[in-house]
């Protein structure tokens, strides 16, 4: 198929996502090349640690109801590489994947010949570009891949930023204090932008404070300017009251589970009114409200399976695991669970488990199929150590570890007269969570 071979190709790209070439250089040279189609909409720009994929995807819906035509570009993907890139909520089609690939080769190969070749991120981000100008599209909504300051997509100079909240991750590549790691983040913000900014820590929020003042931005702040003033549960996920920066919207209904994503569709909200009238009037409730209601995140708290309950959450990090738990004990009422759990080999694992550790019986840990993953030997010491071995089993292979997570909450229900109170979450990476929905939709 074609596809597969435009995968390969970006596949043999070095350095793959998880690493960067801190400059610019290259893109800019390709989007010179390609007339500037950085430059052919509005942007809204996202990026934090945690919660930037939701994020965008819930702006990407409410300006789909206010009727406008959307970009949307986003990383990691879970399944195809095709969904990084979509219009109207739509990710490409194979073909047009391919056909935008084959267009953009002969101006990537002249990128190449000039140093460095250009990273797997930086041609999927150029190919983002390039479809988005020729659809046209209204706006782009666009994800930082990896940091701020030298991610690809940073040669648009958005109107509108968002800054979610900034934990300790990717520190080899960013830093290895939240000041420095912000001070990476921070450098989307241009001049005269509207930044939308999340909560923070105060040595991150000292950063980006000083960022915005330098640059002459206007800053608008959860629990000052906007936030979330009411949630409630419900069947499915949650109903919200939220401030935004210039109106209060009541009973919206967000099929996403947690507080997390609560302050998601709060920063998402202000986004929305600071892009479309500048923070200065509110915006129709009812197209909010639609807006809102048909937001999908795959792989965050998905349930994928019932009869056992079966959910899926890319958490990869501590803080984001701490987010997944906290939502877990909101949104749900296992009385029985086992968690699957594979890692990459770069992150604190021993701190995502310890998190988890409390809110689950048991874990069975395996191996994705990503070359970064964390050996298996290792994830199970490291698991045993938190969990004690008697909770822990070791799967070599991630379809055996479901099948046998599957196994263990089935007899528990059998065994304890539990039926429809225990449940699977499998967890740890974006990788592994990819996997396991394919394999879990192929049976």
């Amino acid at each position: 198929m074609s596809l597969d071979r435009v995968q390969a190709a970006l596949a043999g790209r070095f350095p793959s996502e998880d690493r960067m070439i801190p400059d610019l250089d290259r893109i800019r040279y390709l989007v010179d090349l390609l007339g500037l189609p950085n430059r052919a909409y509005p942007a809204i720009h996202l990026t934090g640690t945690n919660g930037k994929t939701s994020t965008a995807r819930m702006v990407d819906s409410l300006l789909q109801a206010f009727g406008l035509r959307t970009g949307r570009y986003t990383s990691p993907h879970l399944d195809r590489v095709t969904e990084r890139i979509t219009l109207d909520g739509q990710p490409l089609s194979d073909e047009l994947f391919t056909e935008v690939f084959d267009e953009l080769a002969p101006y990537v190969a002249l990128v190449d010949e000039r140093g460095t070749p250009m990273t797997f991120f930086e041609v999927l981000t150029g190919m983002a570009f390039a479809v988005f100008a020729d659809a046209p599209v209204d706006v782009a909504v666009l994800e930082v891949g990896l940091g701020g300051a030298w991610d690809a997509t940073n040669v648009v100079d958005a109107s509108t930023c968002v800054v979610l909240p900034i934990g300790l991750d990717h520190v080899p590549l960013l830093g290895t204090t939240l000041a420095e790691i912000a001070g990476e983040k921070a450098g989307i913000v241009h001049e005269g932008a509207t930044v939308v900014l999340s909560a923070q820590q105060a040595e991150a929020a000292e950063v980006l404070l000083r960022r915005c003042a330098d640059v002459g931005a206007t800053v608008a702040r959860e629990g000052l300017e906007w936030g979330v003033v009411d949630r409630r549960p419900a069947v499915g996920g949650q109903v919200l009251t939220l401030q935004g920066l210039a109106g209060r919207y009541d009973e919206l209904f967000l099929p996403l589970h947690g507080e997390h994503q609560a302050a998601n569709a709060a920063a998402a909200l202000a986004a929305v009114e600071a892009f479309l009238g500048g923070g200065q009037g509110s915006l129709d409730p009812e197209a909010v409200r639609e807006g809102f209601a048909r937001v999908t995140s795959p792989g965050r708290l998905e349930v994928v399976r019932s009869s056992p309950t079966v959910i899926v959450d890319a958490a990869h990090n501590a803080h984001g695991m701490a987010a997944t738990v906290a939502a877990l004990a909101d949104g749900f009422a296992f009385s029985h669970l086992v968690a699957v759990v594979a890692c990459l080999a770069d992150k604190d694992v021993r701190a995502m488990l310890e998190i988890l550790e409390p809110a689950v019986d048991s874990v069975v840990v395996t191996e994705n199929g990503s070359p970064r993953a964390l050996p298996i030997d290792q994830l199970r010491d490291l698991a045993e150590d938190v969990f004690g071995e008697d909770r822990v089993k070791v799967e070599d292979r991630l379809d055996d570890a479901l099948a046998t997570a599957i196994a263990m909450v089935d007899a528990e229900s059998l065994d304890a007269g539990l039926a429809g109170g225990v449940g699977v979450l499998v967890t740890g990476s974006v990788v592994t969570v990819g996997e396991a929905r394919s394999l879990l939709r192929a049976r």
